[in-house]
């Protein structure tokens, strides 16, 4: 089973938010998920993101494959630095 976080889109028409869930690669956007890590909200400002770092870093360690999108809000949040520092101390 391919494992995938990725955002599920939440919200009224034209003005969307997002949760970070980790879901079979098989499922539908919005349908089932395994785990809901966090949010993120692209219309305020600045824009909100929350994530769950200790739920990520799990989900990343077991071999959950990040989305694009996702990974870059990782990626700024700091999270994907973690992951990498601690691969190279092991």
């Amino acid at each position: 089973m391919a494992v995938k976080i990725r955002l599920k889109r939440m919200g009224a028409k034209k003005s969307p938010f997002y949760r970070l869930v980790v879901a079979d690669s098989r499922a539908p956007r919005d349908g089932r998920f395994i785990e809901e890590i966090g949010y993120y909200n692209p219309l305020t400002q600045p824009v909100q993101v929350k994530i769950d770092e200790e739920k990520a870093i799990k989900w990343l360690n077991t071999g959950a494959q990040p989305s694009d999108t996702v990974k870059n809000l990782f990626r700024k949040e700091g999270i994907m630095k973690k992951i990498h520092e601690a691969k190279n101390q092991k």
